[in-house]
């Protein structure tokens, strides 16, 4: 693949690395759910970031499949309808799968605003499946969720990007 000018090239992703992030951003997002907020719908999630995160740069590794069974995971530890997470992220999934070598070519605060359109479309679909089933409307503090979850993106691709880095070894006999 041809880098965009000031790319840093990047060792290859341990798959261990990738699917414990997604186990911890799942635990985190409980955590979160349980002790802090109690499910308030506000709050980001910080598993759909993961999972966009990797399934744009690890495609073949995270994808829809992954998805749709973390998103079974989500909706029975939430009690909700089940597939009511696992559409919304195998939707997600897909998505930031047929975005992902655009995405790569845009600078974090661009890749930012690209990925705002996916999470609105993600929380619209839970949003619609929990109206369909006879669920309350939440409120309209739903509305922060994506826009917390895109602001929270350039720091999720410092964090999840860290080991992959290779180490600053200057040498004036190697360009790279």
């Amino acid at each position: 693949m041809i880098m965009r000018r000031g790319q840093a090239l990047l060792l290859p992703a341990n798959p261990w690395f990738v699917w414990g992030s997604l186990f911890v951003a799942l635990f985190l997002g409980i955590w979160l759910d349980v002790a802090v907020a109690g499910r308030a719908p506000w709050l980001p999630d910080l598993l759909a970031l993961a999972l966009v995160f990797w399934s744009v740069h690890q495609p073949q590794r995270v994808g829809v499949g992954a998805a749709f069974v973390l998103g079974l995971l989500v909706d029975v530890h939430h009690g909700a309808l089940l597939g009511q997470h696992a559409l919304a992220y195998t939707a997600l999934g897909y998505l930031a799968v047929v975005l992902h070598r655009r995405l790569l070519w845009f600078d974090l605060p661009t890749q930012a605003l690209h990925v705002l359109p996916l999470f609105l479309a993600s929380h619209a679909l839970q949003l619609t499946t929990r109206l369909i089933a006879g669920d309350g409307w939440p409120g309209w503090s739903l509305g922060l969720a994506p826009l917390l979850e895109t602001l929270l993106w350039p720091l999720a691709t410092l964090l999840l990007l860290a080991p992959q880095r290779r180490a600053h070894d200057p040498d004036e006999n190697r360009p790279i």
